[in-house]
């Protein structure tokens, strides 16, 4: 028990890590742009583009990882590999003007905005897509539903933690430390800073312990694999070592050619109940995330009256920086408030139930994006923010249990049978289903069948044995049970969350311009919420509402009727 504490804190040690970094990176990027000289609307296309690079290549990423058999595991190779881009991403940005005056000094002002622009997309994308893994990785090592609602609370509550330093961070005045003059100002300490508390947080993955796989009938540790992905690409082992190289570069960017039809199929037959609760959560991330990537220009334009790109030291600027400053505060109250709602989670899932905690998580932010649409006061604006952090941190803990919980019982969400008998007790609105099979394989008479792999026929469970049988199909019941990777279904998952922060960076600042007022952004937030609050009414929580989707109580849903 206590090993599994464990290895759960140093996975959550660089996700709290990589949320310090992600929120006060992040938390910079619009400032430093709008400082630069650039136009809203291109800011917010900047702001942009890292998830639409995520939304490409993060379901490839789940895809490759729920696959990869290496040394370090399925998950840690790619969590390293982008980590890599977030260090990258933070050593450039804040020197960007120096990087520009010495790369081209004819016109260092536009080499700035280039510099800054491909940064941000660098650590934005690197950040966001490496919570996939890490997510992937958690529900390798707790699979149950019980026990992934337990690990994901904790997960929030990491993130929350993560989101309070890196948010107050930025709320505290650094210009006057000496550490901070001498490395160029307040924003080159800061991510100075980021860098120590990520490297050192990144260090614990060295002792993170994967779960076990099977081949060939024989159970080896991911960690102590003998065989390296680089031997597996070599056909002979007298074969010179750069000669392995070339051919390990060469098989791994075909097998990435080759992936996209697969990848393709695999995303566009997503099951119903995953598909939506995609869109309840998409909805739910563009509403929460209009709110979050532009408070500070909210703040520091329309409650303080400052210009961003104002002479430093002029009364515009000073306004700015202290509404950026002020901005802070509220967006760290809000992790403070996502901190106290991971600690409460568990019981008012089980006092209220998943549906009610959703529900009322999106109703919130309504209310709460309608008043800062309205009010000019400083309080009431920043009371409204802290409040929001209860949505955020039902988005990070609920639509993850609810993919485990599909994926515990497969046969039952995913099956495309048109009658199925029920289970007992389905009504009730607090069960916890148990695997039908293992979540990354399937026995078939003691042999192992890895993820991704069809079966010959439609697996039902025995009753007295843990092997599935392949009984001859009815005619009128095909009974296909698509074996779907945890990773990449986390992948789609998170492409909602990706995609949420692309459609507002789209149109966002264009709406702003013509509206010439930046209460625009709290009014599409307001707005999506509504949205959020109409689409949560289709998601599946538990196996009645199946029941209740296909209009039948007596026999399990099928994907057909989830659709029409």
């Amino acid at each position: 028990m206590q090993g599994r504490v464990c290895q759960l804190l140093l996975v959550n040690a660089l996700t709290c890590g990589l949320e310090v970094c992600m929120a006060a990176g992040t938390f910079y990027i619009p400032p430093l742009l709008l400082q630069a000289g650039m136009e809203e609307r291109y800011m917010t296309m900047v702001l942009g583009v890292g998830p639409v690079l995520g939304l490409i290549f993060v379901p490839m990423i789940g895809l490759y990882s729920d696959s990869w058999r290496g040394r370090f595991g399925r998950r840690r190779p790619f969590i390293w590999l982008l980590c890599v881009g977030i260090l990258l991403g933070l050593q450039v940005m804040p020197q960007a003007s120096h990087l520009a005056a010495l790369l081209y000094p004819q016109h260092p002002r536009w080499m700035e905005r280039l510099l800054l622009a491909v940064s941000a997309c660098l650590l934005e994308f690197s950040g966001q897509a490496c919570f996939t893994p890490l997510e992937a990785l958690i529900s390798d090592q707790f699979p149950g539903e019980e026990e992934s609602r337990r690990a994901f609370s904790v997960y929030s509550l990491m993130i929350s933690l993560g989101g309070c330093l890196g948010y107050l961070l930025p709320a505290l005045d650094w210009s006057h430390a000496p550490t901070a003059a001498y490395l160029g100002g307040q924003e080159a300490f800061i991510y100075a800073l980021l860098t120590l508390i990520f490297l050192t947080c990144l260090l614990s993955t060295v002792f993170i312990s994967e779960e076990r796989y099977t081949r060939g009938g024989e159970t080896i540790r991911k960690d102590d694999s003998v065989s390296s992905a680089l031997n597996r690409y070599c056909a002979h082992s007298l074969l010179p070592r750069p000669q392995c190289v070339r051919l390990a570069v060469v098989r791994s960017v075909s097998l990435c050619v080759s992936a996209l039809p697969r990848m393709y199929s695999v995303c566009m037959h997503v099951p119903a109940v995953i598909r939506r609760l995609f869109v309840a959560e998409l909805f739910s991330w563009m509403a929460l995330m209009s709110f979050m990537l532009f408070y500070t220009d909210f703040m520091g334009v329309g409650l303080y009256r400052g210009v961003p790109n104002a002479t430093p030291g002029t009364q515009e600027r000073l306004r700015y920086d202290e509404g950026v400053r002020m901005a802070s505060v509220g967006l760290f109250l809000q992790c403070v408030t996502s901190v106290v709602c991971s600690i409460l989670m568990e019981r008012w899932i089980v006092l209220l139930g998943t549906r009610a905690v959703y529900v009322s998580s999106v109703v919130l932010l309504a209310l709460a994006t309608a008043v800062m649409s309205f009010s000019k006061s400083v309080v009431m604006v920043t009371v409204m923010a802290a409040a929001t952090g209860y949505t955020f941190c039902v988005l990070q803990v609920l639509p993850y249990t609810l993919l485990c919980l599909y994926h515990s019982d497969r046969q039952v969400f995913f099956s495309s049978s048109k009658s199925r008998p029920s289970h007992p007790g389905d009504s009730d609105d607090h069960i916890h289903s148990k695997p039908l099979v293992p979540p990354d394989s399937i026995h078939i008479h003691g042999n192992r069948y890895p993820e991704g792999v069809n079966l010959p026929g439609p697996p039902l469970l025995s009753s007295t044995s843990p092997h599935v049988s392949l009984p001859l199909e009815r005619e009128g019941e095909p009974i296909p049970l698509p074996q779907r990777g945890m990773c990449l279904d986390m992948a789609i998952l998170d492409s909602a969350y990706l995609l949420s922060q692309v459609l507002p960076a789209l149109f966002l600042g264009s709406i702003v311009q013509q509206s010439h007022s930046v209460s625009a952004y709290m009014a599409s937030a307001c707005s999506l919420s509504i949205m959020a609050m109409l689409c949560s009414t289709g998601v599946v929580f538990t196996r009645s509402d199946l029941h209740k989707l296909t209009g039948s109580k007596d026999s399990a849903p099928t994907l057909t009727g989830l659709k029409s």
